[in-house]
């Protein structure tokens, strides 16, 4: 049923009710002139929400945490995490709530609405640029068929947020199929070990133990919180998990599969996330939180953009072995609920994680495939990997643009070899070294032949191989122009994301690398 237009949206509070004990009860701070920048106005309607409500007074204080509907109960969510492998035991929605969940199950959550009791020491607000990057790179990750949350609208708040310079300020208004973490359990975890340590105290007479955080605690089940947490998780993400012989068991080996799928996709997109924390590891298998994010351009596995990313923890080649990593964090809270014996339990957890290697790889190829038109090839699979190998050995080699390689080798799947062959005749000098790749007898040309051999298949790679990426340098112009008050460029770079496959005659820009001799770029948090 859609929204009528005068009527707010029906916000439920299942998040804040079934798990009292993991957020805590907060309202944003007020706007002093609220403005909406962006709406996303196709996903206002799959919501059933209506455009013109959202643009009014009301939808627009709505967008800023100052208007609550009816039946929602704007909570800031507890989780703690693993950043840059350190544990935090207490991080939260610092600048972040959740306002409610839609009546089709989703999160309505907003960013940069002001301070929380989890803010440690920041001001909870945000910029516009930050929270711009998040709404055109989340949908541009939604166009490239990538699990993500979505960004309805950006919404200026009137207000100056102070970083390096002052800044206008904006609250995003994100949807998500929710906002579990890791982190989240985590936290939970971390909540039942301390119920337990109560319960010892009080039953050797000794009533001085402080309390958890925030709310009443069934001290009767010090596994109570983080039960209610998994038992919430399989209902809301993982259903099927219910009717195994061990639920939670599979609860982990199925968000051990998503996260598999969801790595695999960002690797063969080139994309690099940049702060990949336990906190940033959903169980729903969507990506979460595009602060320090991009998009490689010349494929090196050490590539790193984030400011903050000094030891290249994140970079690009890492990213299948850090969700693996932060899935062991993530097995390591469910050790209670697995089984009463910690070992059988570890053990039958540590035999799920195992399988990450497989179920990434096998995702992985499979895209690779699909990117080289092989997804019919009758050749083994021993010779589709060498040929994957050797592909990836000469992009290093020769520095060429990742996305563009796949796009002028969609062409020459065609017969329209010419853009590949100015692409790699444009290559770095020295980095073709057999022989001039237009002659046809260099590494390029022997690993064509090769190829073609499959018989490969172009209207397979059209739908494999994105045109259009959100490219760095065109993120940049383009927030730059909108922290100034333009958003045309922004809203010009939206259009072109949001259809990443079709070419179109007068965007030529748009597939173009940074320029020849630009500074590295380099991106970060938005804090």
């Amino acid at each position: 049923m859609s929204t009528p237009q005068s009527a707010a949206p029906r916000l439920g509070a299942r998040y804040a009710t079934e798990l009292a004990d993991l957020v805590v009860p907060w309202r944003a701070a007020e706007a002093a002139a609220p403005e909406v920048l962006l709406l996303n106005e196709s996903l206002a309607a799959e919501l059933g929400l209506n455009p013109a409500y959202l643009r009014g007074d009301e939808g627009t204080r709505l967008l800023v945490g100052n208007h609550v509907p009816v039946g929602a109960t704007p909570a800031a969510q507890a989780y703690a995490g693993h950043q840059f492998g350190g544990y935090s035991p207490r991080l939260g929605d610092g600048r972040a709530l959740l306002l409610g969940e839609f009546p089709d199950g989703r999160d309505l959550h907003l960013k940069g609405s002001g301070r929380t009791p989890f803010a440690r020491g920041g001001d909870g607000l945000a910029a516009v640029g930050p929270m711009l990057r998040e709404y055109v790179i989340s949908e541009a990750m939604h166009a490239l068929g990538v699990p993500t949350t979505r960004s309805l609208a950006v919404t200026a708040t009137g207000d100056t947020v102070y970083r390096e310079q002052p800044l206008p300020g904006a609250v995003l208004a994100r949807v998500a199929a929710g906002h579990e973490r890791v982190g989240t359990f985590q936290f939970a975890r971390a909540l039942a070990a301390h119920e337990a340590e109560k319960a010892a105290a009080r039953d050797n007479g000794n009533s001085a133990v402080p309390g958890g955080a925030g709310a009443d605690h069934d001290d009767d089940n010090a596994d109570s919180v983080l039960r209610r947490l998994a038992d919430h998780a399989i209902a809301r993400h993982h259903p099927d998990a219910a009717d195994s012989d061990n639920p939670y068991l599979e609860l982990f080996a199925s968000v051990l599969r998503r996260q598999a799928d969801l790595v695999a996709r960002w690797m063969l997109l080139g994309f690099i996330h940049g702060v990949m924390n336990t906190d940033n590891t959903t169980i729903s298998g969507e990506t979460i939180d595009y602060g320090p994010c991009a998009f490689m351009e010349s494929y090196d596995p050490a590539t790193v953009f984030s400011s903050i990313d000094t030891g290249g923890r994140y970079a690009y080649g890492n990213q299948p072995g850090i969700v693996q990593w932060n899935l062991a964090r993530f097995a390591e809270t469910l050790i209670p609920l697995i089984d009463p014996d910690q070992d059988e339990a570890v053990r039958q957890l540590t035999e799920v994680l195992t399988t990450f290697p497989d179920e990434y790889q096998r995702a992985w190829a499979a895209g690779m495939r699909s990117k080289l038109g092989l997804g019919e090839s009758t050749a083994g699979d021993e010779t589709i990997r060498v040929l994957i190998d050797d592909l990836l050995a000469l992009l290093t080699t020769t520095r060429v643009d990742f996305t563009n390689f796949f796009r002028h080798l969609t062409a020459a799947a065609r017969g329209d070899e010419a853009g590949l062959r100015e692409l790699f005749a444009a290559a770095p000098a020295g980095t073709c070294t057999e022989a001039d790749p237009g002659a046809g007898e260099g590494p390029v040309d022997a690993w064509l032949a090769r190829w073609r051999v499959h018989e490969p298949s172009a209207p397979e790679m059209a739908l494999a191989n994105p045109v259009y990426i959100p490219r760095n340098h065109l993120v940049e112009e383009a927030l730059d122009a909108a922290t100034a008050g333009d958003l045309g460029p922004v809203g010009q770079l939206l259009v072109v994301v949001a259809d990443p496959y079709t070419e179109r005659p007068g965007l030529e820009r748009f597939t173009e690398p940074s320029p020849a001799g630009a500074a590295p770029h380099v991106t970060y948090c938005g804090t």
